[in-house]
């Protein structure tokens, strides 16, 4: 194919190398320098020499003894924008002559190399030698169309033991301040006899590995990568790094800033004391094609992620381990904590504290100083409290009998169980000694008072009854709005839309409830049960007439609902002679009125509760009625 000829070239903003670097590169000094180190690094130097100025307007120099570049290498790498390193030289650092080593690049991209710019975004000076040769050049911005060019070149002749290069710029913005700069610099490479650092002829004490608790190979599963993970006391170390967390090292250089976050979980809280002692370093040569271009951190990627894995495993059993071998330590850090609400604490009490912060201590390895705080003085308040004691001296005081019953109950039941149980019985018998107390006093309100309880004890008219289906039902309200028209009676204190089943008269008070089944015929869900209880006022004498009026309201009702089956109960204090106690309603007695007496509720809930009622009524003797009312009663149904 015959070589086209060029019409017209790319064009380039003046600024257009300088938006370009990106990653802090061209406005942060400590992220210049340390990509500039990261060159001499992956130019196989052992030593790098950084002067900075104490002023603008004079000469910042980085020096290193590494390869260097010939005239044309320096053509084709370093004036080539965005160059691919790994593409052209591979992974691998090439040394000077005589120096021995293996070394895995940092460079990616070619961007690191104008780290100059940073400090002077027009121009600045290299000079590179190699094979006897020194090549010195002067690299501008400044040349219109071209983001980056050469003024100067000149190429001479020089003793061929001498290699390496030095870079040159006047600084008139940006000054970095030197100490800044030697603290994060040290921070950013691990510890190797054949690199050093210095600056302003200070060297540099890089990241060392020191307070090493632990050392583990970690294989990522169906890869080849092959981590070394590091498990380090900071307090053992004798030295304040510059970070905390789990900090990635790739070839030497770290990746990103250590954090407690590994992709999207956080290992650990950054705020405990955990993780202000202890720091993880995991190093490895591997992760090279991971990093991302800046080295601000990694990709996202299905590799990372299965790193990211293994590296939460590994140092959630670390800190297993240390919480297990630093149990003395919690406790007595935590006593410290709360040595005032823990003065006066029994032995016993004492006791269960230490065991409390030792299942803490495995269960929850990582868990807080504030947590440990609040289980343990949830612990302090429990024995402290009334309940507690009183359930020591109440078992101080059993007898025999009740000592093995209650054994006996344990070997069955867990306490929650029993409680449960217990709980249920108590409200029922509660519910039952209400009624009993309450139902004779004619001052006692029906509607707030008896009406609530005997809701709460609908499984007093039949089993079928003690369940949560029989509500209200639309068609069943709009037959009795129509039913009770004129009859009954608007009270303000009802909430109707919260309670549309309650039918309010002079005396009484009446609920009407019904439940829904599927009609093969029609196809379609109809009423086919219907609740009626009607209760009087305290001390009300239950006659001929109210239970005729009943019958009445079962007949209208049959007649709207001819499916259904009716049953309606009139409960009274007492009832009148020759009152009928049960009266049956329509064809096959389909509805049924029942005249009853509280006291009948009372002795029916007596049996359902086999018996428990008169077996334990002493627990009762003493309670007033309206306070047993208060005890069932959490709140009011309706208002």
């Amino acid at each position: 194919m015959a070589e086209e000829k060029m019409i017209y070239g790319s064009l380039f903003e003046d600024d257009y190398l300088i938006r370009s670097l990106g990653g802090g590169i061209a406005s942060q000094p400590e992220v210049a320098l340390t990509e500039l180190v990261a060159n001499a690094w992956d130019a196989g130097a052992t030593e790098v020499k950084i002067f900075i100025p104490p002023e603008k307007g004079q000469r910042l120099t980085i020096e290193d003894n590494g390869i260097g570049m010939s005239q044309e290498e320096f053509h084709n790498r370093w004036m080539k924008l965005s160059y691919n390193r790994i593409k052209h030289q591979g992974k691998k650092v090439v040394f000077p002559k005589g120096v021995e080593g293996t070394r895995f690049a940092y460079g990616r991209n070619g961007v690191g190399r104008h780290g100059l710019l940073c400090f002077n975004d027009t121009e600045y000076c290299i000079a590179t030698t190699k094979n006897g040769k020194m090549l010195t050049v002067t690299i501008t911005t400044q040349i219109k169309g071209q983001p980056i060019a050469i003024t100067n070149e000149n190429e001479s002749d020089i003793d061929k033991n001498v290699h390496g290069t030095k870079l040159d710029v006047i600084v008139s913005q940006n000054l970095p301040n030197v100490e800044k700069i030697r603290d994060i610099i040290s921070a950013k490479f691990l510890h190797d006899p054949h690199f050093t650092i210095e600056i302003n002829r200070v060297s540099l004490k890089l990241e060392e590995l020191k307070g090493v608790l632990d050392q583990t190979t970690i294989k990522i599963e169906n890869t080849n990568i092959s981590l070394e993970a590091y498990f380090i006391d900071s307090q053992k170390a004798l030295r304040k790094s510059l970070y905390q967390g789990i900090a990635f090292w790739q070839g030497g250089r770290l990746v990103g800033e250590p954090s407690w976050i590994l992709g999207q979980e956080m290992v650990l809280d950054g705020r405990t004391t955990l993780a202000k002692r202890y720091t993880f370093v995991i190093s490895t040569n591997d992760l090279s094609d991971e990093v991302k271009e800046d080295w601000t951190g990694f990709r996202n990627t299905e590799i990372m992620k299965k790193v990211y894995q293994a590296v939460s495993v590994y140092a959630n059993e670390k800190f297993a381990e240390l919480s297990r071998t630093s149990i003395d330590e919690t406790k007595a850090r935590v006593k410290q904590d709360l040595k005032e609400k823990l003065k006066d604490a029994s032995p016993l009490t004492l006791y269960e504290i230490d065991e409390a912060i030792e299942s803490i201590s495995i269960e929850s390895p990582k868990a807080t100083p504030e947590s440990y705080n609040i289980a343990i003085e949830a612990i302090i308040n429990l024995e402290k409290s009334k309940s507690g004691r009183e359930l020591l001296q109440k078992l101080a005081k059993f007898n025999e009998d009740d000592i093995e019953g209650l054994n006996q109950m344990l070997d069955k039941w867990t306490v929650k169980d029993a409680l449960t149980v217990l709980s249920e019985i108590d409200r029922r018998l509660t519910i039952i000694e209400a009624i009993r107390k309450l139902s004779k006093d004619p001052n006692i309100n029906e509607l707030h008072i008896l009406h609530p309880l005997v809701t709460e004890a609908r499984w007093l008219f039949g089993v079928e009854y003690d369940s949560a289906e029989y509500t209200s039902n639309r068609q069943l309200q709009t037959v009795i709005n129509t039913l009770f028209k004129g009859k009954a009676i608007k009270r303000e204190d009802i909430n109707y839309n919260k309670r549309p089943d309650i039918v309010c008269f002079d005396q009484s008070t009446m609920a009407i409830t019904g439940t829904e089944e599927y009609s093969d015929n029609s196809e379609l869900f109809t009423i086919n049960k219907i609740l009626i209880i009607e209760l009087k006022r305290g001390g009300f004498k239950v006659s001929r007439e109210e239970r005729i009026q009943a019958q009445n309201y079962t007949e209208d009702l049959l007649a709207s609902f001819p499916d259904a089956r009716i049953n309606a109960y009139i409960v009274g204090d007492t009832i009148g002679d020759n009152v009928q106690r049960i009266t049956t309603v329509g064809n096959n007695e389909v509805g049924k009125v029942f005249v009853s007496t509280f006291a009948q509720l009372v002795d029916t809930a007596e049996k359902r509760l086999f018996g428990l009622r008169n077996k334990l009524c002493s627990m009762y003797d003493d309670v007033e009625g309206m306070e047993l009312f208060k005890q069932s009663q959490a709140k009011l149904p309706f208002k």
